[in-house]
């Protein structure tokens, strides 16, 4: 399993795999307003991979921060989670939190990992069986994390950024709050944007909760004239950055990243430049 898709179609006839491993990582609430139908129904056999308790940095100011990997090779074992687990991750809302969820265990060195497209919704679309809780007994894993280092960026590294171009910087918040016409979810905080940076809304990679095809992709990245440059994906806080990063993974080849601490971080901090327009 190479790829970082996979359909609902997929998914059922592989769900008694011997190395399978699916994690439900459906939020109990979101920014962006998105509400779910499907609450309570659950693929068969999944995990709840607790994105905003155990997979986020407890100690950090910012909303999900990437753990520590000491942390996050803990919680996967404490999931049953093994060095050689083939994941599949799925969230309520069509394709949300599995993304970032798939970045997360890429960045930790584990490349078995896919996101079902569609999500839970397109699950239940196709009429496969749904169950009313998640699999909550397992055996310790043996997963260890292998960070990748050039996964992430630093709030420095963006900054010393601005004036290097090493790499391009794509913001997935709404056209709003990017150009600051409209005001950020979180209270007191500065919309806008960083010098230098292009704005690609999460909801344009989507259609009816899966990716556009790879043939829009295309073109709307195209449209961005990233050129062969590194990218780094930002958002509000770390999380639908992933999403247009899991969008671009499958048409560019470029080496990607994600600014972990995003807007929330960088407007929080006293006399970096945001830029409106």
């Amino acid at each position: 399993m190479s790829n970082s898709l996979v359909t609902a179609a997929w998914l059922n006839e592989h769900l008694s795999d011997e190395n399978l491993v699916i994690l439900d990582s459906s939020p109990t609430s979101n920014v962006s307003g998105l509400k779910s139908e499907l609450d309570g129904l659950v693929i068969p056999g999944a995990r709840y991979f607790d994105l905003k308790g155990q997979f986020s940095d407890p100690k950090s100011p910012y909303p999900n921060t990437m753990p520590s990997p000491g942390d996050f090779q803990k919680a996967a074992r404490s999931l049953g989670i093994n060095t050689n687990s083939e994941i599949i991750v799925y969230d309520n809302l069509g394709v949300y939190t599995s993304p970032r969820v798939w970045w997360m265990f890429k960045a930790m060195g584990h490349d078995r990992v896919s996101v079902l497209d569609g999500g839970l919704a397109d699950w239940v679309k196709n009429g496969f069986a749904t169950k009313d809780s998640h699999q909550s007994a397992f055996p310790e894993g043996d997963f260890t994390a292998r960070f990748q280092a050039d996964a992430v960026k630093s709030m420095q590294e963006v900054i010393e950024n601005i004036n290097q171009s090493s790499f391009e910087l794509v913001d997935a918040r709404s056209k709003g709050r990017f150009e600051g016409t409209a005001p950020e979810p979180r209270e007191g905080m500065s919309s806008g944007h960083l010098p230098n940076s292009c704005n690609l809304p999460f909801e344009d990679v989507l259609n009816d909760g899966k990716f556009k095809s790879p043939e829009e992709l295309r073109q709307i990245f195209s449209d961005l004239k990233l050129g062969d440059k590194p990218i780094t994906f930002s958002c509000g806080s770390g999380l639908t950055a992933c999403i247009i990063l899991l969008a671009a993974e499958q048409v560019l080849p470029n080496q990607k990243s994600v600014y972990d601490g995003s807007w929330t971080e960088y407007a929080s901090t006293p006399g970096v430049v945001i830029e409106k327009s």
